[in-house]
C-alpha cells in the first residue's frame, strides 16, 4: 500500500526518512508535473530552506519535472519561501515549489506550492495536485541535472539577490538603520539569516548559522521558543527591538525594547494603523478566524471593508489575487500587505515595522500603545495540546454537539464555527478550539484583557475538555 500523501493548511509535511522520502517526493513532483502539463505550464522555480537534504529533494523534484519537459529555475543555496514566491513573479514562471516544513520540528521536511502571482496556490488547485499523486512514480530513469542543463531545462538562479534588490528598492534602509535603533535578529537557524545580515548588517544576530538540526528546536517564532532573544534584549539597553523568523522566513515574531513578545495580532494592527492612518492607503482587511476581533474593530473605525477566512494563509492569498487587500494575516505569524507579493514574508513585515518606528520616532512598545488607543487593550495566548487521537476526536464531537456551556467560571454566550469552534464569553473574551491540519495537535486560543486572564481561560478550558 502506498503512503497516502495529503496537503494540510500549508503544504505536505512529513518526517524525513519515514514518509518524507525521495520516492514520495518523486510522487508529489510527478503530480505537480501532470498538473502543469494539463495547463500548458512550462516553467517552475524551485528552492529549499536550511533543513536536512534540501538540495537532494530539490534535485529530485527538478529531475521529475525535467522528464516532462518543464524548465526549472533552482535557487543557489538555501532560500526563504518569499524568495521563491518573488522569484516566480520576477522570472515569469508558472509555478513555484519550496522544499520546507516551515515551522515544524527539524525532523520534518515538506513541499509547498506557489502560483504564478507569487503566493500560495489556491485550495482548489492544491486539491487537484493531490488527486494526481500516483501510488508510485511512473517514470523510469530520470534525466541528470547536466542533461537538463544541456537541453536548457535547468537554470541556476540567484533568488536571494533578486529578493534583496527588490527590498532595497522598496525600503529606505538608510533611514531604518539610523532611526530605528539597534535590532536583535533570531533566524532560528532558518533561511532568513543571510538576507537580514545583508539588509541590516549591524543587528545582534542569534542562531544565524547553517544547522539543519536546529538544536532540536522547532523554528516557530513564538515566545517559548525565543527566550534567548528575549533575554538578550533585556540585558542590552541599547537594543530597541527584536525580530525572529521561522525556518523558511515567511512568519514573524517580534519583541519590544523591554524584551516582551509582540504577537502577530498586535503586529497586524500596527501594520493596518501605519498603512492607513500614516500612509493614507486603503483596501480590504482580511484575517483568519483565529485572529483577534480587534482587527474588525479597527477596520470598522477606519471605514475599511473586512473579511474573515478559514485558518490558512492560502485563503487570504486567494482573496489578494482578486481584490484590493490592504493587510492580510493569520494568528501564526503569517502577514501580508499591499504593494508586495500576496505572500507571507517575515523579513518584509519586520522591515515595515522598523520603517514605522523610524518615521515616528516611536519604539515598538510605543506603537503598541498607539494601537490600544484605537481599539483598547487586549492580550492573546495559545496552547498546543498534544493528546491522543481518541481524546482529540472526543473534544471535536463535544464541540460539534455544543456540549460545552461553560469553561470553569467562563459562561458561553455564543459560538462561531467557521473553522474550529470559538466560544464567546462577552467583554471581548473568548476561547477557540481547533484541531491542527498538519500536526497531531489540538490548538486552544484565548483572548482577554490581560495575559493572566488568558492563562486562566486556557487552564479552565483544559480542565473542562480533558
Amino acid at each position: 500500500m502506498a503512503t497516502p500523501i495529503k496537503f494540510g493548511t500549508d503544504g505536505w509535511r512529513a518526517i524525513i526518512a519515514d514518509d518524507y522520502t525521495v520516492d514520495n517526493v518523486k510522487r508529489v513532483a510527478e503530480a505537480t508535473a501532470l498538473f502543469m502539463k494539463a495547463r500548458k505550464m512550462k516553467k517552475a522555480v524551485i528552492g529549499h530552506d536550511c533543513r536536512f537534504a534540501g538540495p537532494l529533494f530539490v534535485e529530485t523534484t527538478a529531475r521529475v519535472l525535467g522528464a516532462y519537459g518543464i524548465k526549472c529555475h533552482i535557487g543557489t543555496g538555501f532560500v526563504s519561501t518569499p524568495m521563491v514566491s518573488l522569484g516566480v513573479v520576477k522570472l515569469k514562471a508558472d509555478l513555484g515549489i519550496v522544499i520546507t516544513a516551515s515551522h515544524n520540528p527539524p525532523s520534518y521536511n515538506g513541499y509547498k506550492l506557489k502560483a504564478a502571482y507569487g503566493g500560495p496556490m489556491i485550495p482548489s488547485e492544491i486539491a487537484e495536485v493531490e488527486a494526481l499523486i500516483p501510488d508510485t512514480c511512473t517514470l523510469g530513469s530520470l534525466p541528470t541535472l547536466d542533461a537538463m542543463r544541456d537541453k536548457k531545462l535547468l537554470v541556476d538562479s540567484d533568488l536571494e539577490t533578486i529578493y534583496l534588490r527588490h527590498a532595497r528598492k522598496n525600503f529606505d534602509l538608510k533611514s531604518i538603520k539610523q532611526n530605528a535603533g539597534r535590532i536583535a535578529y533570531d533566524a532560528m537557524y532558518g533561511a532568513g539569516q543571510r538576507a537580514v545580515r545583508a539588509l541590516l548588517p549591524k543587528c545582534v544576530f542569534l542562531h544565524c548559522d547553517y544547522n539543519p538540526g536546529m538544536h532540536g528546536q522547532a523554528p516557530e517564532p513564538i515566545h517559548r521558543n525565543l527566550l534567548q532573544l528575549s533575554e538578550t534584549i533585556r540585558k542590552n539597553p541599547k537594543i530597541t527591538a527584536g525580530l525572529a523568523n521561522d525556518g523558511d522566513a515567511d512568519r514573524i515574531g517580534m519583541y519590544d525594547e523591554d524584551g516582551n513578545f509582540v504577537d502577530s495580532h498586535h503586529l497586524l494592527l500596527i501594520l493596518l494603523l501605519y498603512l492607513h492612518k500614516y500612509k493614507g492607503m486603503s483596501g480590504k482587511v482580511v484575517f483568519t478566524f483565529s485572529v483577534t476581533d480587534k482587527m474588525k474593530k479597527m477596520a470598522e473605525k477606519f471605514g475599511l471593508p473586512y473579511e474573515i477566512t478559514k485558518v490558512g494563509f492560502k485563503y487570504i492569498a486567494e482573496i489578494m489575487t482578486t481584490e484590493d487587500v490592504l493587510v492580510g494575516g493569520e494568528e501564526s505569524g503569517g502577514l501580508a500587505v499591499k504593494g508586495h507579493i500576496p505572500e507571507r514574508d517575515g523579513v518584509w513585515m519586520g522591515l515595515l515595522v522598523f520603517e514605522f518606528m523610524a518615521v515616528t520616532g516611536k519604539t515598538l512598545k510605543g506603537l503598541v500603545e498607539e494601537v490600544y488607543k484605537e481599539v483598547g487593550r487586549f492580550a492573546f495566548e495559545r496552547d498546543d495540546l498534544h493528546i491522543t487521537e481518541a481524546q482529540k476526536q472526543a473534544v471535536i464531537e463535544a464541540c460539534k454537539a455544543r456540549s460545552y456551556k461553560a469553561f470553569g467560571k467562563y459562561k458561553v454566550e455564543g459560538v462561531d464555527d467557521l473553522d474550529g469552534w470559538k466560544f464567546i464569553f462577552g467583554n471581548d473574551q473568548w476561547v477557540m478550539i481547533r484541531a491542527s491540519g498538519t500536526e497531531p495537535v489540538l490548538r486552544v486560543y484565548a483572548q482577554a484583557d490581560s495575559l493572566a486572564t488568558c492563562r486562566d481561560i486556557l487552564e479552565a478550558t483544559k480542565g473542562t475538555i480533558l
